[in-house]
């Protein structure tokens, strides 16, 4: 997905990072990057709207159920493998 326009930051890698963006997981030069695309394509723009509306919709079906916080660490570590299994 792109807007056809050159960006600081690939739409690839803001659509393979929007979650972590709307979790409030990154950095913030990363988190200044993707807001900085965001505001400047459209296309990225919506998907992180679906995204977003994605994300809501799962907190408020799940709102009673936590999952433990070692799978957490476990789901955020084996993310963190792929991406750099795929940068390589």
């Amino acid at each position: 997905m792109s807007c056809g326009k050159h960006h600081e930051t690939d739409c690839s890698e803001v659509l393979d990072r929007v979650f972590e963006y709307l979790d409030n997981e990154m950095s913030t030069l990363d988190c200044a990057k993707i807001k900085q695309h965001l505001e400047e394509c459209g296309p990225c723009l919506r998907e992180y709207h679906l995204d977003e509306a994605l994300k809501a919709l799962v907190r408020r079906s799940c709102a009673c159920e936590h999952a433990p916080d070692e799978l957490r660490t476990r789901v955020l570590t084996r993310i963190t493998q792929v991406r750099l299994e795929i940068e390589t």
